[in-house]
């Protein structure tokens, strides 16, 4: 770990109704740093300073297009995030909430206290759950160029139209295998959706940020009280058997990222 000492700004991690969790003593946060507590308004913000040459405005729309730096960065938000809500609710923040100093966080709380304290009511004793669904083959590689080539001289009467009708099937079968599976992603939906406190939709990721060959057609997150994943888990089972040309990702349990009504970021 390392203090940062060149000039600084503000990271927030979570808000969270205690004066001081005891997991924040020699936990490391994004760029190393150390994690503490600033308090205000009876809330508490989990921070921590990060070099301003790499976290302020600027730095932050550059940093943001680089997937390295941002996986790198997410983890440690993470990491610090899941270790507060181990003892007990939070308000996870955006990736990249920054502030000028602490007391740019203070009054961020001050101003938005009934709105956290509302989130936290909201999700205390409950976690967030993710579905990925993905449809189970990749799209078939289109195998029919054309008609054969015939030899020099050789009429080719008919076979224009014989490829016609065959690459008509071919993309009929397509578009029949496509409603398919966004109708079991659909139905998948909405089995778990009726299972948990709270449902969001999120866009599929492309397949490079997914780290799949297949196609994403699900991207959503569940909220669910405690005690809940077994059913939910179960579920997700059932329905995996039901609709085989999809293939279902469950993770969690998360802090509730999804649910929490979180202000906009303060910017230094």
């Amino acid at each position: 770990m390392r203090a940062v000492t060149e000039p600084s700004v503000v990271w927030t991690y979570a808000v969270t109704e205690r004066d001081r969790p005891a997991c924040l003593d020699g936990l490391e946060g994004v760029a190393g740093g150390p994690v503490r507590a600033v308090t205000a308004a009876g809330l508490t913000a989990i921070a921590g300073d990060v070099p301003a040459a790499d976290f302020d405005a600027a730095a932050l729309r550059r940093n943001l297009e680089d997937l390295g730096w941002l996986e790198t960065t997410a983890r440690a938000h993470h990491r610090v995030i899941e270790a507060v809500a181990g003892e007990g609710p939070v308000v996870p923040m955006r990736l990249a909430t920054v502030y000028r100093d602490d007391a740019g966080a203070a009054a961020a709380l001050a101003e938005h206290a009934g709105d956290l304290r509302a989130a936290i009511a909201r999700t205390r004793a409950r976690k967030e759950w993710g579905i990925k669904a993905y449809a189970a083959r990749p799209a078939p590689p289109d195998r029919d160029a054309g008609p054969a080539p015939r030899p020099p001289g050789r009429a080719a009467a008919g076979s224009g139209a014989a490829y016609l009708a065959r690459r008509r099937q071919q993309l009929s079968a397509q578009e029949r295998a496509r409603h398919d599976v966004v109708t079991s992603a659909e139905l998948i939906h909405a089995r778990l959706a009726g299972l948990a406190e709270q449902s969001r939709l999120h866009p599929p990721q492309p397949p490079q940020l997914a780290g799949q060959r297949l196609q994403m057609i699900l991207n959503a997150a569940y909220l669910l009280a405690d005690g809940q994943d077994g059913d939910f888990a179960a579920a997700v089972t059932e329905l995996a058997g039901q609709h085989p040309a999809v293939r279902i990702e469950i993770t969690g349990p998360w802090p509730p990222y999804s649910f929490a009504a979180l202000p906009e970021a303060g910017q230094p």
